[in-house]
């Protein structure tokens, strides 16, 4: 992370789930030659409560304040990392879920008409808390392009697909709790072809979290093939949190 003046916003890209901060790697780049302090953390994809608690833990570590930016499953952390948190002055959603207090991200997504994602998705076990075989999700590799990044050149999304990190399958059946875009301002960047989170229900939940609105043409990975215009949306939404 770049040096950091008292007063400068620092930005936080939250990845989602199937994803590492590589995913950010272009606005990453962007910001840091805007010359914006910008952190990338790993986040575990574990569980809601679980994921939001160590966001929460590297917000706390942070001197100043805060933009948390996240994508798909990451926009429902930083929703629940940020609530109650002084330094987290505004959210970015991008191609993120904005959950309202209660509400399940498996119910969210089985209301989409334009999600994909289900019948791709594959289970596969890995060691629980307590020892025991807990369920994890990854996307079928043929269908991760068509799915997850279908306005990108084929050979990445083979690449990305290959790359792809699962997620429990237990934090599409958490409930969320209280958001923290009640009190903070938000943004939203909806693509209109995101067929993995589903551009309906995406639509929805910015509309009633009362996020400003970008919507444009491409796919759930918006922010891997327009970099510069998903850095255009963080930039106004951290100078409007910066006055």
């Amino acid at each position: 992370m770049s040096d950091t003046r008292e007063g400068d916003v620092t930005v936080v890209l939250v990845h989602g789930a199937f994803a590492d901060g590589a995913s950010w790697a272009g606005v990453t780049q962007l910001l840091q030659e805007a010359g914006v302090p910008v952190l990338v953390p790993a986040i575990a994809l574990r569980g809601i409560a679980v994921d939001s608690a160590y966001l929460r833990s590297v917000v706390e570590q942070l001197d100043g304040p805060v933009l948390l930016v996240g994508h798909s499953y990451g926009g429902a952390i930083i929703s629940n990392a940020g609530t109650g948190l002084d330094a987290v002055k505004g959210l970015v959603f991008v191609s993120g879920f904005a959950p309202d207090d209660g509400q399940v991200l498996g119910e969210i997504e089985g209301t989409s008409r334009d999600s994909a994602l289900g019948p791709a998705l594959v289970q596969k076990n890995f060691p629980g808390a307590d020892g025991q075989p807990a369920v994890e999700l990854f996307v079928d590799e043929k269908e991760f392009p068509r799915v997850f990044a279908g306005d990108l050149p084929a050979e990445v999304g083979k690449v990305l697909a290959a790359s792809q990190r699962p997620v429990a399958a237990s934090a599409f059946e958490e409930k969320n709790g209280a958001p923290a875009w009640k009190n903070a301002p938000s943004w939203a960047v909806v693509a209109t072809g995101d067929k993995a989170a589903g551009s309906d229900v995406l639509l929805a939940m910015a509309k009633a979290a009362g996020a400003e609105l970008t919507t444009m043409e491409g796919s759930h990975l918006i922010m891997v093939s327009q970099p510069r215009a998903v850095t255009d949306v963080i930039l106004r939404a951290r100078e409007a949190v910066s006055r």
